[in-house]
């Protein structure tokens, strides 16, 4: 990787995980995680990654009519609630792969309609499978905000139209999943609150013009932040500089940095896993649905 070429932060955070003398070639590959739907974006997938089952719960994958054809979505919820609340989970740059899925199983645990919408389908390749940084990264790069905010509206309506609680609607998001809670969050009034795991704030390009320091003034719903003190991609001035664009703007936001914790903590099938900070942010993100009325 040329280190001149300004590399978005979540790219970033992921490449600093290894050694140095390898982010050329961060990505790496090992068939059996592949196999299980794994990207190995950091290097071999732990042995001890989190499976979350599907007792009490209907779980399957669907198609959501978007522009451009239909877009593949994967939910999780409580077998018997009726109306439950909905939570949108905005995947890492890998694609829908068993993590995110694991983690959409575990928030229907918690009582919710939770759906992750594959919105990059429209490359027509699977991200859970690439394994080079050069082709992976144009395909999350050219989304534009636009498309975006379409694909998630898409999404809340598929949620209503299966019978969830929209009215109680929460987003979730991972890396560039979390800089995209950030955003949705300007663009839907109906959002009752969103969490940002480590998502970047300083990044934006030609289709996406603004970033989300530069937002910060448009934040329509409840937002907590969830970052790592030794994230090598969103360093700690830029959350400084988000919490700041957020207070000037009498925005509702919490914020947790976790000691010594890399981009990715809360990543259980990747070696920047920090249980701890993990065990943490989840409660964390629990807590704050319950206070902001997503989850009862």
């Amino acid at each position: 990787m040329n280190e001149h070429v300004k590399v978005p932060s979540d790219f970033e955070g992921l490449a600093h995980q290894v050694d140095p003398q390898s982010r050329r070639g961060f990505f790496m590959t090992s068939s059996a995680a592949l196999a299980a739907g794994y990207t190995l974006a950091t290097g071999p997938v732990r042995a001890q990654v989190i499976t979350t089952d599907a007792n009490g719960l209907r779980v399957g994958d669907a198609k959501v009519a978007v522009a451009g054809g239909e877009m593949p979505v994967y939910f999780a919820r409580p077998a018997n609630a009726q109306n439950p609340p909905v939570i949108l989970v905005s995947m890492e740059v890998f694609g829908l792969h068993e993590y995110i899925r694991d983690v959409t199983r575990r928030l229907a645990k918690l009582g919710a309609l939770a759906i992750a919408p594959d919105y990059y389908f429209r490359s027509g390749k699977d991200l859970t499978k690439m394994t080079d940084f050069a082709e992976l990264a144009p395909i999350v790069n050219a989304k534009s905000d636009t498309e975006l905010f379409a694909d998630l509206d898409a999404t809340v309506a598929w949620a209503k139209a299966q019978g969830g609680d929209t009215n109680k609607l929460g987003m979730i998001g991972f890396c560039r999943g979390g800089r995209n809670v950030w955003h949705y969050a300007t663009h839907n009034a109906g959002l009752k609150a969103g969490v940002a795991y480590y998502g970047s704030l300083a990044d934006k390009n030609n289709v996406v013009p603004k970033n989300s320091i530069e937002l910060a003034a448009d934040v329509k719903a409840p937002v907590l932040g969830l970052y790592g003190e030794a994230d090598a991609g969103i360093p700690l001035d830029q959350v400084k500089q988000m919490q700041d664009a957020l207070k000037a703007a009498n925005k509702t936001t919490e914020w947790k940095v976790y000691p010594g914790a890399p981009h990715g903590f809360h990543a259980d099938y990747r070696p920047s896993y920090r249980k701890e900070a993990a065990e943490q942010g989840w409660a964390e993100m629990t807590a704050w649905f319950k206070k902001n009325g997503v989850l009862s």
